[in-house]
């Protein structure tokens, strides 16, 4: 199995892309789904952030209060790089486990949905491709108006939220192998996104990675039985 990251810019259509991919069987392991998850009421994720950034920043029931959290690390890079080093491990760890459950289930290849990917950097090393999700964003206009519309943010606080990210030329020109323009209709992005699949699905990558896998965990098991017979002697 191979794993293929997703992202894009604020507002350029990724979730859509990720719906497409799931509707033609693909397993998506969406990491702003497994964000939330990790600052659940209860969760240590919350726990951290209620200390580090105070009370301010919940609701009166102790649930996060997204809105509150988002104005202050969005005017602020040390705030935004503290609740990252905060998310950032539990996210990891959920998204290794959902590989590994994902490799045992026997997938070819799965896709990680990742706005931050080049942000972070922490998945690179990891991915074997990558998709970059596009809108026309010669003047930021339509990545622009669609952040205001989807979020009820004010001109200024979605210009916040973009600049605080990669551009997304350097994304597509630097860093993509493949790039899906999400500025036409959902007909038009169904069907580069349907091309996508069908060269994923007809790679043999996975094979290599499994004899690799396979590999060494057949060496470990021959070590550990090794070890076992010569304690037994």
């Amino acid at each position: 199995m191979f794993l293929v990251g997703l992202t894009g810019g604020i507002a350029t259509g990724k979730s859509t892309v990720s719906e497409l991919l799931s509707k033609f069987g693909v397993p998506v392991i969406d990491a702003d789904k497994i964000a939330r998850q990790v600052v659940e009421p209860g969760s240590l994720g919350l726990k951290k952030i209620k200390k580090r950034f105070g009370l301010d920043v919940l609701h009166a029931d102790g649930s996060l209060n997204r809105d509150k959290l988002g104005q202050i690390i969005f005017s602020d890079v040390t705030k935004r790089k503290l609740l990252d080093s905060i998310t950032h491990p539990e996210i990891f760890k959920q998204i290794v486990w959902d590989t590994v459950m994902y490799f045992l289930k026997g997938h070819h290849f799965v896709v990680l949905d990742l706005p931050l990917l080049f942000e972070s950097g922490q998945m690179l090393p990891y991915l074997h491709q990558i998709i970059v999700v596009k809108c026309d964003d010669s003047d930021k206009e339509t990545q622009l108006a669609r952040l205001i519309k989807r979020n009820n943010l004010s001109k200024e606080e979605a210009m916040k939220r973009i600049n605080s990210q990669m551009s997304l030329d350097e994304k597509c020109t630097k860093k993509a192998t493949h790039i899906v323009d999400n500025s036409g209709s959902i007909e038009e992005t169904k069907i580069q996104v349907k091309v996508i699949y069908d060269q994923l699905s007809s790679s043999q990558q996975y094979v290599k990675i499994r004899v690799v896998i396979f590999g060494i965990l057949s060496c470990f098991v021959a070590l550990l039985s090794w070890v076992i017979h010569m304690k037994m002697r």
